[in-house]
């Protein structure tokens, strides 16, 4: 018997939540960091920190990184090369743009997958292609406290 890891479980069942900016209620709406927001809720609790409202270019004037500098405070940094289900995948969009769009590694192996919500579309389950391959920078691992 296959144990399915709690947080692609709970991803799984944000799929086809619509996207929508700033948003992080499954069923009603989400973008990629309402999805991980709503996942770390459902299957940690509380949130770690308060998310100041955010524009479609956050962070993109200043050259902040501040998504990664926010994954880096409540994540654990791993390897690139080390995959697991559960994982959040921090992608950069564009060469030289700052890194901003999240998902959570759904499968490992022969046909990797991640779930993410994506602009102009919904929460969907991915297949980890090369060119989104390409685009990670950063992956985490949930913290293993309070599990």
């Amino acid at each position: 018997m296959t144990l399915t890891n709690p947080y692609v479980a709970a991803a799984r069942g944000w799929i086809g939540t619509p996207y929508v900016h700033q948003a992080s209620r499954r069923g009603a709406g989400t973008d990629c960091l309402g999805l991980l927001r709503g996942v770390w809720r459902e299957v940690r609790g509380r949130e770690p920190e308060l998310v100041p409202p955010y524009t479609a270019d956050w962070s993109e004037p200043q050259r902040q990184e501040s998504l990664w500098q926010a994954a880096e405070r409540h994540l654990v940094p791993k390897p690139l090369s080390d995959a697991a289900p559960g994982d959040v995948l921090l992608f950069r969009m564009r060469a030289g743009a700052v890194a901003k769009h999240l998902g959570i590694m759904a499968e490992v192996g022969a046909s990797p997958s991640f779930i993410h919500a994506y602009s102009g579309h919904a929460v969907l389950e991915s297949p980890l292609s090369a060119p989104w391959a390409r685009r990670i920078v950063a992956r985490f691992a949930f913290p293993k406290e309070g599990l």
